[in-house]
Formats: C-alpha cells, sequence, structure tokens
C-alpha cells in the first residue's frame, strides 16, 4: 500500500514578526499546503494521508478556522485523512476535536482520539495504530499501548504518533517522550511521527515528516517544506520513503559584513539567488554589520533596503552599516567653507560618543551629501 505522511499543519498558526500585510499570507499558504499534498497523494496513488498532530496551533480557533483545513480535505473525497491531536491542538473535553465533531465531518476525514486499532483499507490489511495526546504535556510513552495492540495475522502495522523521540535534537524534553526502537517492539511497518517541524528519519522504519510549509528561520534549510510519500509492500518489507517538496516559502538567515560597494553588490546577488525565479516566495532574516562611505550607503538603501525590500516576501533587517566617510566623500562638499566644515564635524560625530549619536550625526551627514550631490552644495 501506499500512504502520504504529514504533520505539523499548525493551522491558525500566527507569527509574531509579521505585519499586517505578511501575516494572512503565511496563514493562508498553510491552508493551501494541504491541497498540494492532496493533489500530491492523489497523483503518487497513495489510498491515504496520515496526519502526525497538531493540525492546529491552538486548542480555541475561531469557528472560520476550524473548519478551513476541513473543507481543504473535503475536497478529496477519494483519499482517506487520517488525523490525530498533538500537544497544540491536543484532545481536550469540550475541545475543539468535539467541535470538529458537531460541524458533521465528511466520512473521508477521521480523527482517532482513542488508542485502539483502525483498519486503513477496506480488506483489512493494513491497519493504523493511533497513539493521540489527551494532554499537551503527557508523562509516559504515549505508543507504549502499540506493543500489544492486535491486528489480524500478516497485516501491515502503521504507527501515528506525536512526540520526541529520546534521542532527537540536542535535549529531549522530559514529556511525550517516545522510544526510539517502537517499531520493532510494535512490530510497526512504518512508525509516522509528528512534533519536528524539519523532516527526519530515525531508522528505515520510523519517520518525521516535518511541517508541509516552513514556519521559522531556523529550519529554512532544516528539511522543512515536503510531505513523505511511503510504500509498503508488506508487514515485514522495508518501506520506501520518498520527500516531495509541498512547501511555497523559502526561509532563510544571512549575515554580512559591509565595506565597499562589492560587498553590496555580492549580498544582493547571494539574496537573489535564494529563488531567482521567484523572489516572492523567499523570507531573509538579514544580520549586517560594518561600514560605508555616504555614496556606498545610498547603494545599500537603493539595492537592499529598498530594492530587495521590494521583492522579497519579507526582508528582516538587524544592524545597519555604520559611516566611514572617505575623503573624495568629503570632497563633494567642496575644498572648504561652512559647508565642507560642518560635513567635517559631522563625519567626526558619527564616529564617537553612543549608538543614538552616532546615527544622528550619520543621519544629517548624508542628508548634506545628497543636497551637495545635487547641486546644492555651491554654498560651500
Amino acid at each position: 500500500m501506499r500512504l502520504l505522511h504529514t504533520s505539523d499543519w499548525q493551522i491558525g498558526k500566527v507569527f509574531r514578526f509579521a505585519d499586517d500585510d505578511i501575516l494572512p499570507v503565511l496563514q493562508q499558504e498553510r491552508l493551501e499546503a494541504i491541497g498540494r499534498i492532496g493533489r500530491l497523494a492523489r497523483a503518487q496513488g497513495a489510498e491515504c494521508v496520515v496526519v502526525a498532530g497538531d493540525i492546529y496551533d491552538h486548542l480555541r480557533p475561531s469557528e472560520r478556522t476550524l473548519r478551513q483545513p476541513v473543507e481543504r480535505m473535503r475536497q478529496f473525497p477519494d483519499l482517506r485523512w487520517h488525523l490525530i491531536p498533538g500537544n497544540h491542538d491536543f484532545n481536550e473535553r469540550d475541545g475543539l476535536w468535539e467541535r470538529l465533531a458537531r460541524t458533521g465531518l465528511p466520512d473521508h476525514i477521521v480523527p482517532h482520539l482513542a488508542h485502539a486499532p483502525a483498519a486503513l483499507d477496506a480488506a483489512g490489511t493494513a491497519w493504523l495504530l493511533p497513539a493521540g495526546l489527551g494532554h499537551r504535556h503527557v508523562i509516559g510513552d504515549p505508543t507504549v499501548w502499540m506493543d500489544g495492540a492486535a491486528t489480524p495475522e500478516g497485516a501491515i502495522r502503521v504507527g501515528l504518533a506525536h512526540g520526541s523521540v529520546r534521542s532527537f535534537g540536542e535535549e529531549a524534553p522530559g514529556h511525550n517522550l517516545l522510544a526510539i526502537d517502537r517499531a520493532r517492539q510494535a512490530g510497526l511497518s512504518y512508525l509516522a511521527l509528528g512534533d519536528w517541524h524539519g523532516a527526519q528519519r530515525i531508522d528505515a522504519r520510523t519517520w518525521y515528516s516535518g511541517t508541509p510549509e516552513v514556519d521559522g528561520f531556523d529550519l529554512g534549510g532544516a528539511g522543512g517544506g515536503q510531505a513523505l510519500l511511503v510504500t509498503l509492500d508488506g508487514p515485514r518489507a522495508e518501506p520506501v520513503v520518498e520527500s516531495h517538496a509541498v512547501g511555497r516559502f523559502r526561509w532563510a538567515r544571512a549575515q554580512a559584513v559591509l565595506t565597499c560597494a562589492d560587498d553590496i553588490a555580492a549580498l544582493e546577488g547571494r539574496l537573489r539567488a535564494i529563488d531567482p525565479d521567484d523572489p516572492s516566495r523567499v523570507l531573509v532574516w538579514l544580520a549586517v554589520s560594518g561600514a560605508l562611505g555616504l555614496s556606498e550607503l545610498e547603494g545599500w538603501q537603493a539595492r537592499i533596503v529598498d530594492g530587495l525590500g521590494s521583492a522579497l516576501r519579507l526582508l528582516r533587517i538587524d544592524g545597519a552599516p555604520g559611516l566611514a566617510p572617505s575623503s573624495d566623500d568629503l570632497d563633494a562638499f567642496g575644498p572648504g567653507g561652512a559647508v565642507r566644515a560642518a560635513a567635517e564635524t559631522l563625519a567626526r560625530q558619527a564616529g564617537e560618543g553612543d549608538e543614538a549619536a552616532r546615527a544622528i550625526a550619520a543621519a544629517a551627514l548624508q542628508r548634506l551629501y545628497l543636497l551637495a550631490r545635487d547641486g546644492a552644495g555651491g554654498m560651500a
């Protein structure tokens, strides 16, 4: 059989850094990813989609947010969608899962709220062992019940769980811990996990799918933005796992030390190369340091702040290049006179004192430079 493994949709996620323009775009794209998952499953001949928790980002979504992923899944009645609660959307009394049930879910959308085997196919040759969460933090391994779960002899056993294996990440938390060898202990053909937002192979039968739409700068190159197509040829056959891209946005961190015009050009080229065909798919968090002359600062503003700031979906900048005017910059103010003297004073102040005072002096010098360059410097 073939199934598609996904997790951590986190519908309704709030991005704290995003302004009112970009927030709805990021939230909408998490919904659009569901359609891409359904089309991928259909094109690859998958019989079902297993979603390993955190369908929602929080426990009390609005009615619209609650229904939005259901409406996307409703468009694929030929696929069965198997869902479990995660730590963000755990199954609490009178919570979102009961609200979902009251909306009247289509038959092909199946929440698994109890730890009980469920058939994955009509013939009963494949069975799902779901281990959704009933609390945000569960003490004990929620997958331990799989070891003794009864399924027909010779059936394919697929585990579905949300949590961290003990050796996963730098330091696993003290809750929602899963045995790293649960697939072996429970005789699973495949264990589909959620919780970590980057895709991760634990062993041949145990995988994290990662989130289908990357949602943080730290995951830019760490495996987010995909779903896993899993082929199971039998209960003991090693699964064939293929990663397929389903995400739209590309997130990246970047650093730059700027000292000349060539550095600015190189930075622009590096950031545009992230997605040269469609830079509107790119979100960048840029850390900048260094110092530039007056003409180079113009280039920084025009090429990076204004140019790339308009081309990219988001350009978040920490820091800024300082001001280090060259002798050529000062020559723009003429060989002498009051304007030249003022420029020299501002240049000294831009390199002395506290950060606020330096910034004020640098801004004043830049304004004076633009006036001189554009012909008003004849007052010198």
